[in-house]
């Protein structure tokens, strides 16, 4: 038996700034004040808004095919697409600077457009954030361990 959906409230807390080099979430001034303490951090995980998917039909899929595993289609939930019935996206960044005043944390990259909005950031912890022998279907098994320190965001081309 389906229940029916629960109606959320979600609202963007600031966007994401892509100019030229620098990558910044820049946190809209009624929430500055939570940035408090989180220059102690060396990464964030940024929850955002995947705006180019939020649509009826993008929302209304549920299985796509995988561009970086060809031949292989997974359920939104077993991969990170943007379409989803929620296009909330997220990314872990490395924290370069933060400026609470400005309501600036500058990273080194992110993987969303330039002006998609920030629904949330969270620190990142090693002890919830990772885990020691994570299993991953067998077209994810080459992949590296650990995040690279050049990130794995835009092309600088692109966003």
């Amino acid at each position: 038996m389906n229940e029916p959906a629960t109606a959320l409230s979600l609202c963007s807390i600031g966007r994401i700034e892509r100019n030229g080099e620098h990558r910044r979430v820049r946190i809209d001034a009624p929430y500055r004040k939570g940035l408090v303490g989180l220059d102690g951090f060396s990464h964030v995980l940024v929850l955002w808004w995947a705006i180019g998917c939020d649509d009826p039909e993008a929302r209304a899929l549920l299985q796509v095919p995988l561009p970086y595993a060809p031949g292989h289609t997974a359920g939104v939930f077993a991969c990170r697409a943007p379409v989803r019935p929620n296009p909330i996206m997220t990314t872990v960044c490395e924290v370069l600077g933060v400026d609470e005043e400005e309501g600036i944390v500058l990273v080194r990259d992110i993987d969303a457009f330039d002006q998609t909005p920030v629904v949330d950031i969270k620190p990142y912890y090693g002890i919830t954030d990772r885990v020691q022998a994570p299993r991953v279907p067998a077209h994810a098994e080459e992949w590296p361990m650990w995040f690279p320190p050049e990130g794995v965001g835009l092309d600088p081309e692109e966003g």
